[in-house]
């Protein structure tokens, strides 16, 4: 991370440049309500002196009215400042933060897989919600203090110097021994506030693979297990919040002992200068006044100092998250995306995780319009093939195209919108079964969209559920069946109809009625496509144009199914192993 990223001032400017600056104006109209209001603490001070020395010592009776009304000018001003300034800093905290959590999400759905297998779910979620939570409670405070309470003190002190400049000094007499407390106080908190950071991640890490993982943890009798994980995180949590509570609660502490040596000191002595008559009683409130509001708006400054510690462990991770770029992307000048059915072509690919061969020198062609089938044991490589043509990873060696045109070649957006895939996990949002099938297209024909659902046997099971397409599905489908969460993804890729379809195991979840009906749709959906097929029933790929057979990352044999029947091979050991089982 960049130096800027973790300098405080750095990390504001960063703030100001790419969030606050955005409405400047809002900011602008909430800063001079801010001013108004603080202006008014020193109003309210300076009003002592009238007060005491011509209404109370004067015994001046026409005072009494003019004073009164000014009073309550100052306290109606005050409020109806304080009003709309939080009203407009609520707005834009809230818009503010909504558009770092926009960016951060937009940011982190572009990142590669890779990025996504080293950093979980919870962990992500924790940045995305909590970090920037964390930002949202702090930045009305933030801001206030560096209006409202600023002006405040301005005025405040003023009026103070006003009455007696000497005073002032002998009132501030303990200002210089709060900077090295401060100092270590605000990276005490910072410290602790990074490490609550790095708790909160670990707990929302420990919620989501609970959570996801509910049916083998109630299988393997694991709720005790993973309660008393959680158990020990919160008891982590707790011990550093409170740390970082007590050094944020220990600044303002601080100025209060600050301002009780500052009293003391200006009594013993001012005191002697108003028994002598030197000042005045209304001196001596006008400026105890002002001294005394004036503590609160420093105690909140204080306060600040440790509140923006904790903004700034979470500021420092989301930087952090947007500096970091992806490593696949889209070329600087992409070629277009073919337009005739195109072809598929694997020229020695190899890829490698580490010192792990996954794919080793494989190279096979998929014809434009027919289906190709990938076969072989579990760990051959099948499902990163399909990787390796969408983009999700990029092989070490070796070529990759469509239609002749390699695929780095060509935008990430272009490349993907050639395919339609069905994988053997049908992954479902929390939605109704049409938004599931239509996934944000709203220009899709009721004709076309009928036919998908027939195709895919979607419409056996809707009347079966209690809105139909409006049904909600539960979380990643879970008030569907397997086989009606297959059948809902298969409707999907069908309407996406594009010219290269991608099966992965796309029938492996439904019963064998559903699946001959299903296989049969599928086969009227390969028509006039490129279609890609992984299976490992070699019952399902038998009329594939060519079966390509692979072991161990490699591709060993290549063929119909009966010239691998008859090459005694590979193929011919699985289909003997499936047939007699």
């Amino acid at each position: 991370m960049t130096d800027a990223a973790v300098n405080p001032r750095g990390l504001l400017l960063w703030v100001w440049r790419g969030y606050l600056a955005r409405h400047w104006r809002l900011l602008l109209v909430a800063m001079v309500f801010m001013s108004l209001e603080g202006g008014m603490f020193g109003a309210l001070s300076y009003m002592m002196k009238p007060m005491f020395d011509r209404v109370f010592v004067g015994g001046d009776g026409d005072a009494i009215v003019w004073v009164g009304l000014l009073f309550l000018a100052i306290f109606v001003t005050r409020a109806l400042a304080s009003i709309i300034q939080k009203v407009l800093l609520t707005r834009i905290s809230q818009l503010s933060v909504a558009d770092i959590r926009q960016d951060l999400l937009a940011h982190l759905l572009v990142m590669d897989t890779a990025y996504h297998q080293t950093h979980s779910p919870g962990y992500l979620m924790q940045r995305v919600e909590g970090d920037v939570e964390s930002i949202a409670k702090v930045w009305r405070t933030i801001i206030t203090g560096a209006g409202r309470d600023v002006i405040a003190l301005v005025s405040l002190f003023a009026v103070a110097i006003s009455v007696d400049w000497r005073w002032t000094l002998v009132a501030l007499l303990g200002a210089p021994l709060l900077v090295a407390p401060s100092m270590i106080l605000q990276r005490y908190v910072r410290k602790k506030a990074r490490r609550a950071r790095d708790v909160a991640a670990k707990l929302s890490v420990r919620l989501n693979e609970a959570f996801h993982g509910i049916t083998p943890v109630k299988l393997n009798s694991l709720e005790g297990y993973q309660s008393d994980r959680y158990r020990s995180l919160t008891e982590e949590r707790v011990s550093v919040e409170t740390s970082s509570a007590l050094g944020q609660a220990t600044i303002p502490g601080l100025i209060d002992i600050m301002a009780g040596l500052g009293f003391m000191g200006v009594l013993f002595y001012g005191g002697n200068e108003i028994l002598s008559g030197e000042k005045t009683v209304g001196d001596f409130m006008a400026f105890f006044t002002a001294i005394g509001l004036a503590f609160e708006p420093l105690r909140r400054l204080g306060n600040v100092a440790g509140v923006w510690q904790v903004a700034a462990a979470g500021i420092e991770r989301i930087r952090q998250i947007l500096d970091t770029d992806p490593t696949l992307r889209s070329p600087a000048r992409p070629h277009p995306a073919p337009e005739q059915l195109p072809e598929v072509k694997l020229e020695g690919v190899s890829l490698r995780y580490g010192d792990t061969n996954v794919l080793s020198k494989c190279s096979f062609i998929a014809e434009a319009g027919r289906t190709t089938a990938l076969v072989g044991p579990s760990g051959a490589g099948k499902s990163t093939i399909f990787n390796v043509l969408t983009r999700l990873v990029d092989p070490s060696d070796g070529h990759v195209t469509i239609g002749g045109i390699p695929v780095s070649d060509m935008a990430l957006e272009a490349l993907r919108g050639l395919f339609s895939v069905v994988s053997q996990e049908a992954l479902l949002f929390d939605d109704t079964v049409l938004e599931n099938i239509l996934l944000g297209q709203t220009d899709v024909a009721e004709a076309d969209l009928q036919r998908a659902l027939d195709a895919a046997h979607v419409t056996d099971f809707l009347p079966r559920l209690s809105d139909g397409l409006n049904t909600p599905v539960g979380p990643r489908g879970s008030a569907l069946s397997g086989g009606q969460r297959q059948r809902v993804a298969i409707a999907r890729a069908l309407l996406r109809d594009r010219p290269i379809l991608l099966l992965d195991e796309a029938t492996s979840a439904l019963d064998t009625e559903s699946e001959a009906k299903v296989q049969a749709a599928l086969d009227a959906l390969s028509k006039g496509r490129t279609t890609l097929v992984i299976a490992h029933r070699l019952s399902t790929v038998r009329s594939a144009h060519k079966i390509v057979v692979m072991d161990r990352g490699r591709v060993v044999e290549q063929g119909s199914h009966g010239d691998l029947l008859a090459q005694s091979g590979t193929y011919a050991a699985l289909h003997q192993m499936q047939t007699h089982d």
